[in-house]
């Protein structure tokens, strides 16, 4: 039956596939398992995207390799690939859990990675620029949780003040926050940044669509 034949090739060819060529929505969680950690840089045909200073990672480009910027016992910071080819003043990590999380919507999300990207923000852009966001479920391309950090648009601020959801003094009850009032907004796939208050503490915003698109400089010019 020439129906089961093709079947059959079509499976042998996804068991030939390396695990990393499978499912591009699993890109960023191949590399949290495959790459970031200096344990797994031994086997190059392991990761897709091998850290710049391991010896799999020497001779590639930007785009070919991972640029780690903090590695904890529960979470990365790495650079973005939006980074390549972009002047030095231009800004774009992801900070990302070592547990498969798939996003916002992922009842396991951690609320301890919104104090470490904005550590990692703070290390690279101006507190009061620092835009820490997670974009809805239906508008990512990646399904491993990813909290972006970027410079928030100068003229982005009124605008994001109308989705403001609370002020608060630290970044440990980020996701209770947002849930609450989604929940009371009606919205059943919120976007949520975090951005530095002018009176202290620091805005939590939730929205019905992309935080990155509408209010940060997620692209260099």
């Amino acid at each position: 039956m020439p129906w089961l034949r093709q079947a059959c090739w079509l499976l042998l060819a996804a068991l030939w596939l390396p695990a990393w060529a499978q499912s591009r929505s699993d890109i960023l969680l191949h590399i949290v398992q495959q790459c970031v950690s200096p344990a797994t840089t031994s086997d190059c045909s392991a990761c897709r995207s091998p850290r710049a200073d391991s010896a799999c990672g020497a001779g590639k480009s930007c785009r070919q390799t991972t640029e780690v910027w903090a590695l904890t016992e529960q979470f990365t910071a790495i650079r973005d690939i939006k980074m390549c080819g972009c002047p030095a003043s231009f800004v774009h990590g992801l900070a990302m859990p070592l547990a498969t999380v798939t996003g916002v919507e992922d009842p396991a999300r951690p609320e301890a990675i919104w104090p470490f990207a904005w550590q990692q923000a703070l290390a690279r852009i101006e507190p009061e620029n620092i835009a820490l966001v997670v974009n809805p479920r239906l508008q990512r391309s990646q399904n491993q949780l990813h909290v972006h950090l970027v410079r928030l648009r100068p003229d982005a601020m009124a605008a994001a003040q109308r989705h403001e959801a609370a002020v608060v003094a630290d970044l440990t009850q980020v996701w209770a926050i947002a849930a609450r009032h989604a929940q009371e907004k009606g919205l059943v796939d919120p976007g949520v940044m975090v951005t530095a208050h002018p009176g202290g503490g620091f805005r939590i915003v939730v929205t019905p669509f992309s935080p990155e698109d509408a209010f940060t400089q997620y692209r260099c010019e």
